[in-house]
């Protein structure tokens, strides 16, 4: 019989998965899996006596699954994942093609098949502020930074649980008070250019908040699709952002495709990935092709 944990965090979404714990565990040892359940303590390292397990499924939002990539990177594994999505947006496992019914997805890992799947890499270059500035950050869906960009780290855990996505909608618009833009020094794999960003969006998947901003981004093509939001005023920002969701081109929107990508500028910026803290600039963002073994449903569209 193989080995499985499940990694599960009761926070995420609405508490649902806490009630399903024994259901979902049931379909993985109907699998032929001995599964273990462990209640994920952040701040702790979830592998811990579980280096060499066969499956490790994580159950909960994006930023759950953000600090458990984190945790096995921190031990130099690379285990197969399964993913349950069980937050509030789960933008990584949509892109999978994960069902949102937490026991279909249960089942569809069981069925599934593991395919590499690229992940994103933040290096810091030169000295930050932080005393773990040093250390590499691993992300899954996205890498950003400016307008509204580190909201999730600002949302309430107790209102998510209460009023759902519309929680990050309205701590986004307290981050408006701290309008500014970027001077931002972008060198990319064929160019290098300078750009006064009010925004910045780097991604490996496909969402943000489930809002479909990078419909043609792959997990499995070695490059990120990038944003790059120009400051106007307020009004002609939103709007530039409407436009580009609608498909209608604007010029106050960079698009590029890179693999690699450094960032600098002269401010003290916060940076996000998958809603959790990012790096510090001056920084290097690189997608690592086939770096994680996920297990993906049989019926999902690769392309």
């Amino acid at each position: 019989m193989k080995s499985a944990i499940l990694i599960y965090n009761t926070q995420a979404g609405r508490g649902k998965i806490g009630r399903n714990v024994d259901r979902i565990v049931s379909i993985f040892r109907n699998a032929g899996y001995d599964m273990r359940p462990r209640l994920i303590a952040f701040g702790e390292n979830p592998f811990d006596g579980c280096e060499t397990v066969d499956l490790a499924v994580v159950a909960g939002g994006d930023g759950t699954l953000n600090y458990v990539v984190n945790a096995m990177k921190s031990k130099g594994l690379s285990l197969t994942l399964g993913v349950i999505p069980a937050g509030t947006a789960n933008d990584f496992a949509g892109a999978l093609g994960m069902s949102r019914n937490i026991l279909k997805a249960a089942q569809q890992i069981a069925d599934g098949t593991v395919e590499q799947i690229d992940c994103g890499k933040v290096e810091q270059i030169g000295r930050g502020r932080g005393k773990d500035t040093h250390k590499d950050i691993y992300f899954v869906n996205i890498f950003s930074f400016g307008l509204f960009t580190t909201t999730s780290q600002h949302t309430s855990e107790h209102l998510k649980h209460r009023i759902g996505r519309l929680a990050y909608v309205i701590a986004a618009m307290r981050d408006l008070r701290n309008l500014h833009s970027i001077p931002l020094t972008i060198t990319t794999d064929n160019e290098s250019f300078y750009y006064q960003t009010l925004m910045g969006l780097v991604f490996n998947g496909e969402t943000a908040g489930r809002v479909p901003l990078a419909s043609k981004s792959s997990l499995r093509d070695g490059v990120f699709d990038c944003l790059f939001l120009r400051r106007r005023n307020l009004v002609l920002s939103i709007f530039d952002m409407v436009l580009y969701i609608l498909g209608i081109t604007t010029p106050a929107i960079r698009f590029l495709r890179t693999s690699t990508l450094t960032l600098a500028t002269c401010l003290d910026e916060d940076t996000d990935v998958d809603g959790q803290r990012g790096g510090e600039f001056p920084m290097r963002v690189v997608c690592l092709r086939g770096e994680l073994n996920v297990v993906c449903p049989q019926d999902h569209d690769e392309n």
